[in-house]
């Protein structure tokens, strides 16, 4: 039985003639009342807000359906990172008028509860789109995937250095920056290779303690600990993916280029590689997280892919040609930004 989907709370509609217009059963009943005893029927106010707002709240009010039922488990976090993200907000004003009024002005949101709602929203359909990513992850992939990017864990030692960027800095400053923290790393490759392989690690925790930005690592050396792809955030995984071709011992004739800055790193040793059953559910994650890196129509596939499953059936004729022309474009946008990438 196909799911009716009801944009006005608990109105009841009742579809009227042969066309698909619904009316509300109480849509003869005034909304505004004028003293000439003229008025504006609920019925003439959802016909206003279905040219308007109208396909924006129906889509928000479908996704809520379908990804509460898909994802009972995840209500919960919702709710937390919606209310963790207006906080954040809030902290930035003195009083409730101006924080209210940023969400007007800045969000485009007329209350806290609206924000709040797509926000709860957001966080359960992109949990939904990795899970439909993950769910059609083939097996050969995963068998590719662990074949090549999965490593035994390695203890490595890193080397940080940061170009110094002030905020405003222009396009020619930051350029030259870059250039210099590249030269500083390129620097201390050539001051290893001139040290005796016996003597490499202890010159390298010098090196480190003395020169590296990474504040967390570079007074032990620059150690990184036992370490694989997942165990420090993704700005690592650079670093992991140049250790796996080291030699213990080794350290990278290269410099290594992140997000984070430019790293010289040395591999002191090799550990053991997980087994297939006990790498699966990180190879999903970064598996997924490639897939819609490098291929965006997947998230419309994927929003299509939830909503059709509940079988939605969209009353008013009107709404449901902008629901057609809504997916569309949103399909054809993801398409194009995929092919330009």
């Amino acid at each position: 039985m196909k799911k009716k989907i009801l944009l006005i709370g608990a109105c009841t509609f009742l579809l009227c003639g042969c066309g698909k217009i619904p009316t509300l059963s109480n849509g003869d009943e005034a909304v505004v009342q004028f003293k000439d005893g003229d008025k504006i029927s609920a019925n003439e106010l959802y016909n206003e807000i279905k040219k308007t707002y109208g396909l924006n709240t129906l889509t928000n009010m479908i996704d809520k359906y379908v990804y509460e039922k898909e994802l009972k488990d995840k209500k919960e976090e919702a709710t937390e990172y919606a209310t963790a993200y207006l906080k954040q907000i809030r902290a930035n004003y003195d009083t409730e008028e101006e924080y209210l009024s940023a969400l007007s002005s800045m969000y485009g949101y007329p209350s806290e509860e609206a924000f709040e709602n797509v926000l709860y929203i957001s966080y359960l359909q992109n949990e939904a789109i990795e899970k439909y990513v993950s769910d059609n992850i083939k097996e050969d992939e995963l068998k590719d995937y662990y074949e090549n990017k999965v490593y035994p864990s390695m203890t490595i030692s890193h080397i940080l250095i940061a170009p110094d960027v002030e905020d405003d800095a222009t396009d020619e400053e930051i350029e030259k920056a870059e250039k210099e923290a590249e030269t500083k790393a390129k620097n201390l490759i050539k001051e290893l290779q001139k040290v005796d392989k016996k003597d490499i690690a202890t010159k390298f925790a010098e090196l480190a303690k003395a020169n590296s930005e990474d504040s967390g690592t570079k007074d032990n050396g620059g150690s990184l600990g036992e370490i694989n792809i997942g165990s420090l955030n993704s700005q690592y995984d650079e670093l992991v993916s140049a250790a796996s071709k080291l030699k213990d011992g080794e350290f990278s004739t290269d410099v290594i280029t992140t997000e984070l800055g430019y790293h010289v790193i040395l591999k002191t040793k090799t550990g053991e590689k997980k087994s297939y059953d006990d790498s699966l559910e990180s190879m999903k994650e970064s598996i997924t997280t490639d897939k819609l890196n490098n291929d965006r129509s997947l998230i419309p596939d994927a929003i299509k892919f939830y909503r059709d499953k509940y079988e939605l059936d969209i009353i008013d004729s009107d709404l449901d040609s902008q629901y057609g022309r809504y997916m569309n474009n949103l399909i054809n946008s993801y398409k194009n930004s995929s092919s330009e990438n």
